[in-house]
């Protein structure tokens, strides 16, 4: 049986470069699907042949022989003989670096011919290797569904034949932002714990990545860069989210350990795309982490330019998400009843943050008996155990010192 270390390793290897194997495995054929069992098999032998000779000096380049010569046996079977044409790739013999494609298998995911609500999670599953139980969670619908629609995109891009290549310029920008959405996508996973997989930090790692990729490819995008600039304001604080397994809201946390380099590196992404002079959804919410680790250098956090760029979101993205943060703005810029007003949102009772914002804006109007009851219903729909953590907290302290 494989230790510990051993699985620990091809886990790190399968977080790290899942997405870029699945892209050079399914680029010749279009196969996800072939690809995936492929990776798969390659995998398990690792375990096996590791466990005897010890980690090769490139892990992924191995895993990419392996998994090649597992799909070539598979094409020259009855079943492949006479529909797939074979690639004789030098790189396959000898890898000594594993190539990044996946920003095209992003874009693949992309493509017109894939059911627009289908494009995140497809992204989600082949670039950064989710479970189609996590990717799920995610979106609140039940595996089974979930698992049936990845198969059937990954069936039509097969079918399909759609190319592994980033599109032209002129149909780039009509696939761009199901690109964006699934690289926001991946990061609010892992932020927000959504699905129970917040010991998987390296998603946001992950999507930091992509985003400084977009940038390269598209670095006069004024979205692509506020993509960046706010995952990169967002990964500046994350050392200082939790303490001792409890969520530190962002006005608690101490600013000492936020990272100045992310930081300096999201201010300038910021810039570049106020410069663009189109405005959009994610240059907004870079600007709200922006007006947050400005806290670093003034001491102090301005809440009316808060107010001023929810109210600027809202208009442009009317998301749950947005409307609740607004709420609890208005409630910090103009007491818990203006808060508490915006909050009459329709579809919001099983949105975990309105329950959230509406238990922290009834504590401070001196409602506790209501506050005590949103904090319960909140802590219920809470799956992230360092949130829960910090709303249990809050409710049993309710009593204790003043809002």
């Amino acid at each position: 049986m494989p230790s510990q270390e051993l699985r620990s390793a091809v886990s790190a290897v399968v977080s790290r470069s899942y997405g870029r194997l699945i892209a050079l495995l399914a680029a010749p054929t279009r196969d996800l699907a072939a690809a995936e069992d492929a990776l798969s098999d390659a995998l398990e032998r690792a375990l096996v042949k590791w466990a005897d000779d010890g980690i090769p000096d490139n892990p992924e380049a191995w895993l990419l022989t392996v998994a090649r010569n597992r799909l070539r046996d598979s094409y020259r079977s009855a079943a492949y003989r006479t529909s797939v044409e074979l690639e004789d790739d030098v790189e396959a013999a000898e890898p000594a670096v594993v190539s990044d494609r996946r920003l095209e298998l992003m874009f693949v995911c992309a493509h017109p011919a894939i059911d627009p609500g289908i494009r995140t999670p497809l992204m989600l599953q082949t670039v950064l290797g989710l479970e189609a139980v996590q990717i799920a969670g995610a979106f609140a619908i039940p595996t089974s569904t979930m698992a049936q629609r990845l198969v059937r995109a990954k069936r039509k891009i097969r079918d399909a034949g759609i190319p592994f290549v980033v599109p032209g310029a002129d149909a780039l920008p009509g696939r761009l932002n199901a690109v964006l959405e699934a690289v926001y996508g991946a990061f609010a996973i892992d932020w927000q714990g959504i699905a129970g997989i917040t010991e998987r930090d390296g998603l946001a790692a992950e999507a930091l990545y992509l985003a400084r990729t977009l940038v390269e490819l598209m670095p006069s995008e004024p979205e692509v860069l506020g993509l960046a600039a706010l995952i990169a304001l967002s990964n500046a604080r994350a050392r200082a989210r939790i303490r001792d397994g409890v969520l530190v809201p962002v006005g608690e946390q101490d600013v000492e350990a936020w990272d100045a380099e992310l930081i300096t590196d999201g201010e300038a992404w910021l810039a570049r795309a106020h410069r663009v002079g189109r405005p959009g959804r994610f240059q907004f919410e870079a600007s709200v982490q922006s007006v947050h680790c400005n806290r670093k250098a003034s001491g102090r956090t301005d809440w009316a330019a808060l107010e001023t760029i929810y109210r600027a979101l809202v208009a442009t993205e009317p998301t749950l998400g947005s409307q609740v943060s607004l709420a609890i703005v208005a409630g910090e810029r103009h007491g818990a009843d203006a808060g508490l007003a915006l909050l009459d949102i329709p579809g919001a009772d099983r949105f975990q943050p309105t329950w959230a914002a509406r238990a922290h804006l009834l504590r401070g109007a001196g409602r506790i008996a209501e506050a005590m009851e949103a904090y319960d219903k909140a802590i219920g729909l809470t799956v992230d155990a360092p949130m829960r953590r910090f709303l249990i907290a809050k409710r049993d302290g309710i009593h204790a010192r003043p809002a």
